[in-house]
């Protein structure tokens, strides 16, 4: 019986649908023996021993290397529980004949509702004033508004438009940067196509919604970060290395930026000792964005649909990366 090894630690609890459907399409379940195993701080030693004898791994923020692909020629799929894959070697997933899925349709709605959380959360002061209001104080600070105010968005993908929808909805001017946009949905929700420069220098509040790639990573450095506008917020739920977090902190103490709103970080979990955790002008949430009781589910079901369809020799039309290996792939 081909088995299958579930890693985040949110799908550990059952029954739940995605069981159901992969032990229907018979496959054994398994969990990592390390609670921790999908927060991958065991790098790829420990992937190997866990995956030895697994056909297909429901996929979290553990390593996919060159070198984990090679040492597990048993391995067949990698559904990854989210749409970012930067965790996974794609080139070398290919090269050894191994589709990389994602879940495309599950969880952009709690992406986006998490960042407006962070948002309203940054604009209303609301864990400076629960803290002070906890500690006796009774602070007056006015409150920043969230309606006319801009809302800047990098990246127009699913995450990005579900932004912009609600944002819209709150009464905000949206803008947004993306090299391939939907017509017409920009037009349909009345969103300002901008170049990167005008994003930065006339968003309010600044939402990144674009993948991590060797394109990307580190773009928020600090020439960028000076180029935003005086007082606005950068919000981050895509990942943390898109982010310079030195020249983060340097923008925060020194301008031109008000805020910032993180759920990612250059290291996961975080240094205890990050300096960013001791300003009060960030917002800080543990990489939680797209999971949340609903899109959990959904992510788990979605995974594990793309794994079926594969082991019966059907190919999940959108959600496969590497898609170049439809043509031939057997299980």
């Amino acid at each position: 019986m081909p088995t299958v090894l579930i890693t985040p630690e949110a799908m550990r609890e059952q029954p739940a649908p995605y069981v159901d459907l992969l032990r229907s399409a018979g496959f054994e379940i398994r969990y990592p023996r390390n609670p921790r195993f999908a927060r991958g701080l065991g790098g790829p030693a420990e992937v190997i021993d866990e995956l030895q004898s697994v056909d297909a791994v429901i996929a979290s923020g553990e390593p996919y290397t060159e070198e984990v692909l090679a040492a597990l020629p048993r391995l067949r799929v990698i559904a990854r529980a989210g749409v970012g894959y930067d965790r996974v070697d794609v080139a070398a997933a290919t090269r050894h004949r191994v589709p990389v899925t994602i879940t495309p349709t599950s969880n952009h709605e709690a992406v986006a509702e998490l960042t407006l959380a962070l948002l309203f959360a940054a604009a209303k002061t609301l864990v400076a004033n629960d803290r002070q209001v906890r500690g006796g104080q009774w602070p007056r600070k006015l409150l920043r508004p969230v309606r006319g105010q801009t809302l800047g968005i990098l990246g127009l993908g699913r995450i990005g438009r579900s932004t912009a929808v609600r944002a819209a909805a709150l009464g905000m001017k949206v803008l947004a940067t993306e090299a391939q946009p939907d017509r017409s949905f920009v037009e349909r929700q009345g969103i300002e196509l901008v170049d990167f420069d005008s994003l930065l220098a006339r968003s309010d509040y600044l939402s990144i919604h674009c993948p991590l790639n060797a394109g990307t990573q580190g773009l928020f450095n600090r020439d960028v970060l000076r180029r935003m506008k005086p007082g606005s917020v950068l919000i981050n739920t895509a990942r943390g290395k898109l982010v310079v977090e030195a020249d983060l902190l340097e923008a925060l103490r020194s301008g031109p930026l008000a805020g910032a709103c993180l759920d990612v970080f250059e290291q996961e979990p975080p240094a205890a000792d990050n300096p960013l955790f001791a300003l009060d002008n960030v917002v800080l949430s543990p990489h939680l964005a797209g999971t949340d009781e609903m899109s959990l589910v959904g992510m788990g079901v979605e995974a594990a649909d793309c794994i079926a369809r594969l082991y019966r020799g059907e190919w999940p039309e959108g959600a496969v990366v590497n898609d170049q290996l439809r043509d031939g792939w057997q299980w």
